[in-house]
């Protein structure tokens, strides 16, 4: 740490964290003065946090003003841990600490043996140690072998022989992942997986700041704001909060998947990996559409689990995934561009069908089958969106005659249009759709597409796996003597 910083209690006492306000400062004092600092500078509460303005935003601000313990609730996929580790940009850029603490003592207010015994030693020459404020952040994930020893602490009897301590001595403790969260922020995710006696241990030291450790009761008065998050599921599918704890936490927050598609695609841009180092990439903004749709339409499809949630994981691997497709068609081919197209999303069926869990009704459809038609009605809605709508007639009827187009996924863009002037009117159709300019071949390509999938969407025509659009079945009922 640097030299700026005082490194004896002495100093520390006559520098400016030597002042009374300084010295009686909590952490959620210190959260709650550094917030009130950001909220009147103005600008966003967290870097990265999108689509919480409105919503989530100022329930956390008033649990942290309020100086709540807090719970997020939400499904998965819902930026709960990332929420809970930019708290950590309210804290201090440092803090003093007795040098050598596990507990990250206080030299004002120590809590350990160990601090009271250096500082009655040393007096105002006791070394001062730094902590940097990603330090102060204690993540736990519970699960149910998680032990009161992991979360409180336990008796060590190693200590206890080196030292020549009796087992009761504070100086044998092994000090668990909270009392090591002293002064910082401790959060503990998925809370209702873990075992009741360790929830008991929790609010018990929450609320009256003691705890016994192998029988011996032990007196940790911590100063710790903690942090919960939880899946709703979790509640009947795997455990339950216990009453006791669950009153004890000040403020309980609901998140939620994107209210907008838009907020959605500003949140996919944010999180996916787009940049290849090698070639540029450029996706069409349908089709950044359409990827975010598929997400959306799963969330109201009947044959997916609600109460799973899809969570916003999906688009991202989703479009890293159509990326990957267009980028090793461009090395096939030797374009020069990477420019994903409607059947790149086709290749990028393991990223949804592994992010969605299936009520009976689907798992009797098959997740690949329902994979699909979620794209094919994403198509559909981000086509109609766009345009409101419009007459291809002159396309249909192409198809109803007979006409079948091969889509390959490993030709260029120069080909597939080549291969779409074949059919009247569709480039026409993405001309007055003003989806594409005519020069730009790889968008073009990728229109065109978009408007074949909508027309497959409405049952107007039909494509295969492979990629070959044809008459629609329906068709091909009422005319089989065209076959």
């Amino acid at each position: 740490m640097s030299s700026r910083y005082p490194e004896t209690f002495g100093a520390l006492k006559r520098s400016e964290w030597g002042s009374p306000d300084r010295i009686r400062r909590s952490v959620k004092d210190e959260l709650r003065s550094n917030l009130l600092s950001r909220l009147a500078r103005g600008g966003p509460l967290f870097e990265g946090v999108v689509g919480y303005e409105d919503t989530v935003m100022p329930q956390i601000v008033n649990a942290l003003l309020s100086r709540h313990n807090l719970i997020l609730l939400g499904l998965r996929g819902q930026a709960k841990s990332r929420i809970l580790r930019s708290l950590t940009t309210l804290l201090d850029e440092a803090m003093p600490i007795v040098a050598g603490s596990e507990v990250n003592d206080n030299p004002f207010a120590p809590i350990s043996k160990y601090a009271r015994n250096m500082i009655d030693e040393c007096g105002e020459g006791t070394p001062i140690a730094w902590v940097e404020r990603e330090s102060r952040f204690v993540e736990k994930l519970a699960t149910p072998d998680v032990t009161v020893a992991d979360i409180i602490g336990d008796v060590d009897p190693i200590k206890a022989a080196r030292g020549g301590h009796v087992l009761s001595d504070e100086l044998t403790i092994h000090y668990g992942m909270l009392p090591r969260a002293n002064r910082g922020i401790f959060a503990l995710n998925e809370l209702p997986d873990l075992a009741g006696k360790v929830q008991v241990s929790l609010f018990n030291i929450m609320q009256e700041g003691d705890v016994q450790i192998k029988g011996y009761p032990v007196r940790l008065p911590l100063d710790v704001l903690l942090c919960f998050t939880a899946n709703p599921e979790d509640y009947t599918a795997r455990g339950k909060i216990i009453t006791p704890l669950k009153d004890r936490i000040g403020s309980e927050i609901q998140t939620h998947y994107p209210e907008s598609v838009e907020t959605g695609m500003a949140i996919t841009e944010q999180e996916a990996w787009t940049e290849r180092g090698g070639r540029p990439v450029r996706v069409p903004d349908f089709i950044a559409e359409v990827v975010e749709r598929i997400a959306f339409e799963a969330r109201e499809d009947k044959r997916i689990d609600k109460r799973s949630g899809v969570s916003q994981r999906m688009p991202i691997s989703v479009m890293e995934n159509i990326v990957s497709n267009a980028e090793r068609r461009s090395l096939v081919t030797g374009e020069s561009e990477i420019v994903p197209r409607i059947g790149d999303i086709y290749a990028a069926l393991p990223a949804i069908t592994g992010k969605i869990e299936l009520e009976y009704e689907g798992e009797l459809v098959g997740g690949h089958n329902i994979a699909r038609e979620l794209i094919r009605r994403a198509a559909d809605a981000t086509f109609h969106e766009r345009t409101g709508g419009v007459n291809a007639d002159d396309v249909i009827m192409w198809f109803d005659a007979g006409g079948a187009l091969q889509v390959n996924d490993d030709v260029t863009s120069d080909a597939v249009v080549d291969g779409f002037r074949t059919v009247p009117g569709l480039l026409g159709l993405v001309e007055m759709t003003a989806l594409a300019e005519r020069s730009d071949a790889p968008v073009v390509a990728a229109a065109c597409e978009l408007i074949l999938e909508s027309l497959v969407a409405r049952r107007k025509i039909s494509r295969t796996d492979a990629g070959l659009y044809g008459r629609s079945q329906d068709e091909k009922r009422r005319r089989p003597y065209a076959d």
